[in-house]
């Protein structure tokens, strides 16, 4: 595996392979790995002749009191894991080689409609960091497939609808959550959990499974949303929002919707977790 640190020599080194005439994936991450990257990472080997993994704490996206200092970072690690799932290159370029001029005077790639409301809401100007990395790690890569976790299913439509708005000749792939055995969600964030958080975390899952099959039995949605928060609450979490949107636009779920998805983010001590889940329902 290559590692490389600096736009040029990524470049230079993904044109000769791009002369071969081989095609090229993406996994952005941002370090810290776990069996949920990695699959990302054999899920990009069946797409493409090139994997490129970056691994980027990209201060844009967090707010003024989260975790940028504090986020874990584990390279070597990461570059252990990453050997071992034949990835071909690592790009881990500095905060500097991102955003010359500082992040603060970047140009911002704003995505409208679907990056506003629950993490968008809860954390003022996260999407605008998320869109403008990714926009530019497209645009450094120019890779022919990229590749996404769904455990983030927001960030997956606000990618998705930047690379339409944009017509970026990029194909999206969305991987479905990785969960441990107890249903937990795979997260870089589960580091912060102690033992105990870590069984109660579990809750989230089993109130999003509860909520998917009282929709199921055309229960009211309002209903549902209110007693999950109640739900997680009397788990020890601090819910934060608990959603049930249309599955493409996240607009609140209409009497007629059948594609749905339902959100949730809840702290869980210090902790912010987010996790989905989604369901069609049958016609009525």
């Amino acid at each position: 595996m290559q590692h490389l640190t600096q736009i040029q020599q990524l470049r230079d080194t993904l044109a000769t392979y791009r002369r071969q005439g081989q095609r090229i994936a993406l996994v952005p991450t941002m370090g810290n790995l776990h069996a949920g990257h990695i699959h990302l990472v054999e899920t990009a080997r069946s797409h493409a002749d090139i994997v490129v993994s970056t691994i980027f704490v990209n201060p844009m996206q967090f707010g003024k009191n989260e975790d940028l200092d504090s986020y874990p970072r584990t390279l070597e690690q990461d570059k252990a894991k990453l050997i071992a799932a034949n990835c071909d290159v690592l790009f881990t370029p500095t905060a500097n080689e991102i955003y010359p001029t500082g992040h603060e005077n970047n140009t911002v790639v704003s995505v409208p409609q679907v990056s506003t409301r629950y993490c968008g809401a809860s954390r003022p100007g996260h999407f605008d960091g998320v869109s403008t990395v990714v926009c530019k790690l497209f645009n450094i890569v120019q890779p022919d497939t990229a590749v996404f976790g769904l455990k983030d299913y927001q960030q997956f439509l606000v990618i998705s609808k930047m690379v339409a708005d944009l017509c970026l000749p990029v194909t999206l792939v969305g991987v479905p959550t990785q969960r441990d055995g107890s249903g937990l969600a795979l997260s870089s964030r589960n580091s912060y959990l102690s033992e105990k958080q870590k069984h109660d975390a579990v809750a989230l899952i089993e109130t999003l499974r509860w909520a998917a099959s009282d929709l199921l039995a055309r229960k009211p949605a309002h209903a549902i949303e209110e007693e999950a928060k109640r739900r997680l609450s009397s788990a020890g979490f601090t819910p934060d929002y608990f959603a049930i949107c249309h599955a493409r636009t996240l607009e609140p779920a209409q009497q007629n919707d059948v594609d749905l998805v339902i959100l949730a983010a809840a702290y869980l001590g210090k902790t912010r977790l987010i996790d989905n889940i989604t369901l069609q329902l049958p016609p009525a």
